[in-house]
């Protein structure tokens, strides 16, 4: 199944027009990696292109317009390309195949239905709190500090974060931060905090200090004490119904 890490994007280069067994070759491509359990893929329709042939092929001359080129590209892991990768090279007898390196960053998915509401159970154990202390004006690249810090937590699989805009407060400049009736300030004090492994608290650390030019990040000790659901509860509560 695919997964956050590395790994493989192939890319198949065809024609319209090819055949594989009476039928198109970009649909016979697509059903066998249908049935081989590759995670996904995508066949998309050039507008023009030419290839070793150095034929210019474009929906503008009537008798090319039906051998248009054809673009397929999936991503899985290398394994399964390794395994799928034969087949694909004794299918495609006029095109080309690539494979590339690659990194999945996100792969997420809805639940084809709603899981069941289970019991509660609780856990706790060590881990870490992490305070960024920012001013609601800092910037990076454009965008609000606050949100690029948010959306690199979410790229680190940072387990949560909440942001905090406080009401007054001042910082190493001495400079009093407030909101008046009288006065809107657009410059705030932001917290934001986040609490996970001992671990990923020191690489969020590390990424967030790279954001900062003015700025406080303070990393303490703290204990995870929370509720969650408990499968074993659960199928005990289904088994008991049967």
């Amino acid at each position: 199944m695919l997964s956050h890490g590395p790994a493989k994007k192939v890319t198949i280069f065809i024609n319209e027009d090819t055949q594989h067994h009476m039928t198109p070759l970009h649909d016979s491509i697509m059903t066998f990696l249908m049935h081989k359990g590759v995670s996904g893929a995508t066949a998309t329709r050039a507008y023009s292109g030419f290839g070793s042939h150095q034929m210019l092929h474009t929906p503008k001359i009537e008798v090319l317009a039906q051998h248009l080129p054809i673009r397929i590209e999936f991503v899985d892991t290398p394994e399964k390309v390794e395994d799928v990768l034969p087949t694909l090279y004794e299918m495609v007898s006029d095109g080309l195949i690539e494979v590339q390196d690659t990194q999945v960053v996100k792969h997420a998915r809805k639940s084809p239905k709603p899981e069941p509401r289970l019991a509660h159970e609780r856990l706790d154990g060590p881990a870490r709190l992490l305070r960024v202390f920012i001013g609601e004006a800092d910037k990076w690249h454009d965008e609000p500090l606050y949100d690029a810090i948010v959306k690199k937590l979410r790229m680190l699989d940072i387990a949560g974060a909440t942001v905090y805009r406080g009401i007054l407060g001042y910082g190493a400049k001495g400079h009093q931060h407030k909101q008046s009736f009288f006065h809107v300030s657009r410059d705030m004090p932001i917290m934001v905090s986040v609490i996970d492994s001992a671990e990923k608290i020191a690489i969020a650390a590390a990424a967030i200090e790279g954001m900062l030019e003015d700025g406080l990040i303070v990393i303490s000790d703290a204990a995870i004490v929370r509720l969650v659901r408990s499968h074993t509860e659960a199928s005990d509560a289904t088994s008991s119904k049967r």
